[in-house]
């Protein structure tokens, strides 16, 4: 990927360091509505710590004997920081769920509703959030970058925590688009160097000398993923596309969409400076409803850009994606051609067929407040769906 710059690259950032403690990044999900009363499916806001959005699921799941699948949620959060998010599970009485205790997750309340809880029906995340160790003057700092970012924009950004622990979940996907089995499974084992783990680290470096079924013998209990990929490689050597073959669909559309994400970003990088302008030929997002539209009047459109109704749209690849004309689609279309791919190379030939769809370019930064208490920065703040709040922690820090 190419070099991230900053669109308050005209500010000093504050520095400091996040993410110190749980308490130092909390989230709250905001519903999309709210729960009627009644009906079979019970709505639990829960508070976890330390745990993903799957993770959590997979335990209460366990306590209330219910199979996975049939529990509902409206966001995914990653395990750093505390999360209040909702979830819904089916055919349960409230008070069957009144003492539950698990390790991680506090119940919050449980209410009726008519409906599963689908993925993206929720308004937006509220993010309080402390820098600790910030440079002399962060606060001023900082509430200069904010007043930038409620003017144009918040870079809709992916970034860093897209990419999995190593930050090579992109470039899975990558090898998987271009049929580069082997590298994907390479990549899948991993590097070496980023492991704590002793055992791990010597069963990749096993792997990395070919020797796979010592790699296999080494690797600890809790690596199922890369333990069914190197069962598959010890009983057929060299059959590198059956092996990673073992990976959960799941998995392999997650990689897909880490890869679709970078390039994503990529375009993000080139219009950083033009971010808060649509050009002839863009497909605007409607902020209000998420629809897009042909721009075929920039001097027209612009204003409602500057209102911040619209914004200029960027690509998430696929078969199905709608796609710009003019100038942002040679944009596109050269981003593809450099990584050798098209459209159609996000088919089925990958094991997973990944439609596509546009995302904004930018998102609106909703009630921003920012204080100081020694060397630490509080924010607050509020981002639509699908945004991340490392977005904006970047512009404000300049670390990352």
């Amino acid at each position: 990927m190419s070099e991230q710059r900053y669109l308050t690259a005209h500010l000093p950032g504050c520095g400091g360091v996040i993410k110190q403690s749980p308490d130092d990044f909390i989230v709250t999900e905001i519903p999309a509505y709210e729960p009627c009363g009644s009906g079979e499916h019970l709505y639990l806001t829960i508070e976890k710590r330390g745990l993903t959005t799957l993770e959590a699921i997979r335990l209460i799941a366990r306590s209330l004997s219910l199979p996975e699948r049939e529990i509902g949620y409206a966001g995914m959060k990653d395990s750093v920081g505390v999360t209040r998010q909702t979830i819904s599970v089916p055919r349960i009485r409230p008070e069957e769920v009144a003492g539950l205790s698990l390790k991680g997750v506090q119940l919050i309340s449980a209410l009726r509703h008519t409906n599963k809880l689908k993925l993206g029906h929720l308004k937006g995340n509220r993010f309080n959030l402390v820098v600790r160790s910030v440079n002399e003057g962060a606060l001023a700092a900082a509430s200069a970058i904010l007043k930038v970012l409620v003017e144009r924009g918040v870079p809709n950004r992916f970034g860093y925590q897209r990419y999995g622990v190593q930050g090579n979940s992109h470039l899975i996907g990558a090898a998987m688009l271009r049929g580069d089995w082997k590298g994907a499974v390479d990549l899948l084992m991993g590097d070496p160097q980023l492991l704590r783990d002793d055992q791990w680290r010597s069963a990749i470096q096993a792997y990395q000398r070919g020797d796979v079924a010592e790699a296999l013998r080494l690797l600890p209990r809790h690596c199922d993923c890369e333990r069914s990929v190197l069962q598959r490689l010890v009983s057929r050597p060299g059959a590198w596309e059956k092996a990673f073959g073992a990976v959960h669909p799941r998995l392999r559309k997650l990689y897909l969409s880490a890869y679709q994400s970078s390039l994503f970003d990529r375009v993000v990088e080139e219009r950083l400076d033009r971010i808060d302008r649509v050009m002839e030929g863009d497909l605007a997002w409607k902020h209000v409803n998420g629809a897009c539209f042909l721009v075929e009047d920039q001097e027209q459109e612009q204003p409602r850009a500057e209102r911040f109704e619209i914004s200029p749209s960027g690509p998430m690849f696929g078969t199905k994606m709608m796609q710009p004309q003019g100038e942002p689609r040679n944009m596109e279309e050269r981003i593809l051609a450099e990584e050798g791919l098209t459209l159609d190379s996000f088919g089925a030939q990958s094991g997973v067929a990944m439609e596509g769809q546009r995302r904004a370019l930018r998102v609106p930064l909703g009630n921003p407040s920012c204080s100081q208490e020694g060397s630490s920065l509080c924010l607050e703040f509020f981002l639509p769906k699908g945004s991340y709040a490392t977005s904006v922690l970047r512009e404000i820090t300049k670390n990352f």
